[in-house]
């Protein structure tokens, strides 16, 4: 299959060793990978905030760069989500609306893809080491991702996958949220980061990069040595 990537903002500046990740892990599971040039935002931080004619026009590129690829794949459940769902809602007045659902329909978060278009749970992955996972909200309440990254993650050689108390709650980022309303964020953190601690874990994987950089500054901050992974760093490690 030919794989379109598209890498988050987040990816881009902050992550870039997780798209690496993905393009190695597919690439291992015998797939043509594609990485668009022309890529920018998928819209999502300008939708969130009410600017929608700026989102639009993120997403009208957005659909320009991506509408003839056989599928893409995200490395981020609020970015699948914004495609997947919202531009349902975005182009909903417009003449490519009909486009933009195709669009959305192949779509897919890291997880679901392997999972459930592939029907691969075991990539050959080994990483010794206590894992807890988070539940990034938009892929959890929007697109219904729960069971897929822990299928992936319970195959992995020499992982211990731990459950944590408050697995589905917030971290307290939610782009602009933490932004607008920083003590109430830090507060939501502080819950994830406490039931992380109890669970001893020595990482905290997710599926969402914009999570893990919320939970690992909180960490950090305190002098906790758990470190976050994003989930394609792990099923990468052989």
């Amino acid at each position: 299959m030919r794989v379109s990537l598209f890498i988050p903002c987040y990816v881009d500046q902050f992550f870039p060793q997780v798209g690496i990740s993905m393009v190695r892990l597919l690439e291992r599971l015998g797939h043509e990978v594609d990485y668009p040039e022309r890529q920018t935002c998928c819209g999502q931080p300008a939708f969130n905030a009410g600017f929608c004619k700026e989102a639009l026009s993120a997403a009208d590129a957005f659909l320009d760069c991506f509408g003839d690829a056989q599928v893409v794949v995200v490395p981020s459940g609020s970015c699948a989500a914004m495609v997947k769902v919202h531009y349902r809602s975005l182009f909903a007045d417009t003449e490519k609306l009909d486009a933009a659902a195709a669009l959305g329909d192949r779509t897919w978060e890291l997880s679901e893809f392997l999972v459930k278009k592939l029907d691969v749970t075991d990539v050959g992955a080994r990483f010794p080491g206590k894992v807890t996972f988070h539940d990034g909200c938009h892929g959890l309440r929007e697109l219904g991702i729960k069971e897929s990254p822990r299928a992936l993650l319970r195959e992995v050689r020499g992982l211990e996958l731990v459950e944590m108390k408050e697995a589905e709650s917030c971290c307290g980022f939610g782009g602009v949220f933490s932004v607008k309303f920083p003590d109430i964020s830090t507060a939501m953190a502080e819950v994830k980061c406490a039931s992380i601690d109890e669970t001893d874990a020595e990482y905290v994987v997710s599926n969402d990069p914009s999570c893990l950089m919320h939970i690992q500054g909180y960490l950090a901050r305190r002098g906790r040595t758990v470190k976050c992974m994003h989930l394609s760093e792990v099923l990468v490690q052989t």
